[in-house]
């Protein structure tokens, strides 16, 4: 599982990396100092947890917290603190654990493992998901030329750059108005996500390559680009093509 550390004190941030390092399983692939930091990094690396110290500038972490949590396929958000009033606030965040400044080994590894059962939830979930083939056929763009439509056969990923939805098809690139979250839940068991940002056609998948960069990479019938898989997300597309 990869992690974000979040924290404007760069020695709580190497305390905590240092003691990440003892946990095999986790991986820390960013640090960031500030909210606006934090979610640059998750954009970026789509960590599977995010450990989040509470007072911060700017934005706090309760604030951070909100904005992680309206994000499409959020990362699980574990609050590193050395100030226990936070605790009931946290919550109302829907964070997985509440640590408290120094932060022990043990009480580290006992809410990792808490917000890895996340993961496994949403592992057995797509285990049980049919491979559907109904809903509509089309999708539709705005365009200078009016309204497209592009078949859904067609469609080989979708990836999101902030507020905006791209598609790749076989006819190319195309902006269009649907949200990520919402295709996700209307293309359930046709579409599976690969990363925080992006979703791929189940029925156009060839294969699941490691790049020499480390990443998964997927490459897909019919286009040249291959989609990142964030690490998260690699044992449910193991699992997936397993079935296929």
């Amino acid at each position: 599982m990869d992690v974000l550390i979040v924290d404007d004190e760069p020695l709580a941030r190497a305390r905590l990396r240092r003691l990440l390092e003892d946990l095999k399983e986790y991986t820390v692939v960013a640090e960031a100092e500030d909210c606006e930091s934090a979610l640059a990094a998750i954009d970026e690396h789509d960590p599977a947890v995010v450990l989040l110290d509470v007072r911060m500038p700017g934005d706090d972490g309760l604030a951070t917290a909100r904005k992680i949590a309206e994000m499409d396929c959020p990362p699980a958000i574990v609050f590193c603190t050395a100030y226990d009033q936070y605790a009931l606030d946290a919550f109302d965040t829907e964070a997985v654990g509440y640590l408290l400044k120094p932060v022990q080994a043990d009480d580290l590894r006992k809410v990792l493992d808490k917000a890895g059962k996340v993961n496994k939830l949403q592992l057995a979930s797509l285990r049980e998901a049919p491979v559907a083939e109904t809903g509509r056929t089309n999708i539709s763009a705005k365009t200078r030329r009016g309204v497209e439509l592009i078949p859904l056969a067609d469609v080989r990923f979708f990836i999101a750059d902030q507020k905006y939805v791209t598609v790749h098809h076989l006819g190319g690139e195309t902006l269009i108005d649907d949200t990520l979250k919402d295709l996700e839940t209307e293309l359930a068991g046709r579409f599976v996500r690969v990363h925080r940002n992006s979703l791929v056609s189940v029925a156009h998948i060839e294969a699941m390559e490691r790049a020499p960069d480390g990443q998964f990479r997927l490459r897909l019938e019919g286009v040249d680009t291959k989609p990142v898989v964030s690490r998260r997300h690699v044992p449910e597309l193991k699992e997936l093509l397993a079935r296929l």
